[in-house]
């Protein structure tokens, strides 16, 4: 099993940060590498709500995502689970408010595991297991970016 966590402070409440964590069609707004969403599942968002995301490929191709929410505590956490080839994904989205230089913030943790569910997936991890939590890593540490940066700019920034 391989984890990659990532923590960054956002200059917005928890409430502003999960709605639009959560707001599955605005996903294409702030996650550049994401062309699509699709949404599989009909009602409120929870758990049990799925969608499909069709994201960019570095070669320029397109790479679809299917995301299933497990856990959904609404300005805290949640947890999805993404199905790969030999290896199973849960990430996980925390939340917690935090006081920086007189501003009121969000410390936003993601953590990304993979679990490898067949034999090919555990020969991968001990082969590329290095290279894939780097990149891991950088795509994070890019969507945490992109999300303080469409809170700033969607006027959700605050202070105190």
């Amino acid at each position: 099993m391989s984890t990659v966590a990532v923590t960054d402070v956002i200059e917005a409440s928890a409430v502003d940060v999960w709605e639009l964590l959560t707001d599955l069609p605005v996903r294409v707004d702030w996650l550049c590498t994401v062309s699509s969403v699709e949404l599989l599942t009909p009602g409120p968002f929870g758990p049990g709500t799925a969608w499909r995301e069709t994201r960019t490929r570095p070669d320029g191709g397109d790479q679809p995502e299917e995301f299933l929410v497990l856990i959904a505590e609404p300005a805290h956490r949640l947890v999805l689970a993404s199905p790969g080839i030999g290896v199973d994904y849960r990430i996980t989205w925390t939340l917690r408010a935090v006081r920086r230089r007189r501003r009121v913030g969000t410390a936003v943790t993601v953590e990304h595991r993979a679990l490898p569910t067949a034999p090919y997936g555990r020969v991968m991890a001990l082969l590329f297991g290095g290279l894939a939590a780097r990149t891991v890593e950088g795509a994070i540490r890019h969507d945490l970016t992109a999300l303080a940066a469409t809170v700033r700019s969607t006027g959700r920034a605050t202070a105190a």
